[in-house]
């Protein structure tokens, strides 16, 4: 257990220290800007863009890994579309942030520092691909239900080349493409080079969890959805066992695959998922409510998932 304080308590510390300096400061949002373009444009694609590129290739193609991942985690979305839409009677624009507040983790900003602490570097292949790949589906999705929902008023083609725009030139996908060239191709990179992008990648991680602090201080708790009583175990709970039954059922793969894949399933909600409701007008204070109330609650869940990691009590086959 004390090892278990010894990893988490950094990583949930910097969260705190950026939420209590957002508060002490009291600098307006706008403040966070810069810090955001610099984790967003370099901290965060040099650690992924490392991570890729300096893998053997045959360990990327894994599409087998990435396939069952996403679909445990749209599972999950489905399954929370379904009770929204069925059992609750919400629109189809609240039903969809309602469904990524419950399989949308912060896979982004806290899964890298988090699983490569954890795990060691062998889990850093699992992560770049689960962070690339999920994301470039929800890029896809999001806009595609919302225009579904009436709440995307552009034609279809500007639809279409927006999601392409928007997939093709995000940098996480755009550092982990070419750290696929890089490792394909075996391309030599200069020392100066790899120094620089090592320099970023480190910043990657406290970036990250204290812009993740602040952000969560400048959106106050206003208002508690009736919808948090299931979303919160689905995001915490459901979506790390789905993921984890999905991947031991396919089998062959790597035990610390399968424990990253868990990990990063069991994250809290992520902050994409207040800006794609703040985007279109829909659900965002309880998107906002849900980001806060997950992240707190993730201090114990993810704590007693890594126990649950790391003492080997998690089974790496349920199927013979």
């Amino acid at each position: 257990m004390a090892d278990i304080v010894s990893l988490l308590l950094p990583f949930f510390g910097l969260i705190l220290i950026g939420y209590i300096a957002a508060k002490a400061t009291k600098q307006p949002a706008e403040a966070l800007g810069w810090l955001n373009t610099f984790i967003i444009y370099a901290a965060l694609p040099a650690l992924f863009f490392k991570l890729v590129s300096r893998t053997p290739i045959e360990e990327l193609t894994r599409v087998d890994f990435i396939v069952t991942d996403i679909a445990a985690t749209y599972a999950v979305f489905i399954l929370l579309f379904v009770i929204g839409r069925v059992v609750r009677g919400n629109s189809l624009a609240d039903c969809t942030i309602q469904s990524f507040a419950g399989a949308y983790g912060n896979i982004g900003y806290m899964g890298p520092g988090l699983a490569l602490l954890a795990l060691g570097e062998g889990a850093a292949v699992p992560v770049a691909l689960i962070i690339c790949f999920e994301n470039a589906l929800h890029f896809i999705v999001a806009p595609a239900l919302m225009a579904a929902a009436g709440d995307d008023k552009r034609s279809t083609g500007q639809l279409v080349a927006d999601i392409v725009r928007k997939v093709a030139l995000h940098p996480f996908i755009l550092s982990t493409a070419t750290g696929f060239a890089v490792a394909a191709f075996d391309i030599d990179q200069p020392p100066a080079f790899q120094r620089l992008v090592d320099y970023l990648a480190q910043a990657a991680a406290p970036c990250a969890l204290f812009a993740m602090g602040v952000t969560l201080a400048l959106r106050p708790l206003k208002r508690i959805p009736a919808e948090i009583s299931y979303i919160v175990p689905a995001k915490l709970i459901l979506h790390p066992i789905a993921v984890f039954i999905a991947l031991t059922a396919v089998g062959g793969f790597e035990p610390v695959w399968i424990q990253a894949a868990v990990l990063l399933a069991c994250l809290p909600t992520a902050t994409n998922v207040f800006v794609i409701g703040q985007q279109y007008g829909v659900w965002q204070e309880r998107a906002s409510a849900t980001i806060l109330i997950t992240t707190v609650f993730s201090v114990v869940t993810v704590s007693l998932w890594l126990i649950v990691i790391r003492s080997g009590l998690l089974p790496l086959q349920l199927f013979p």
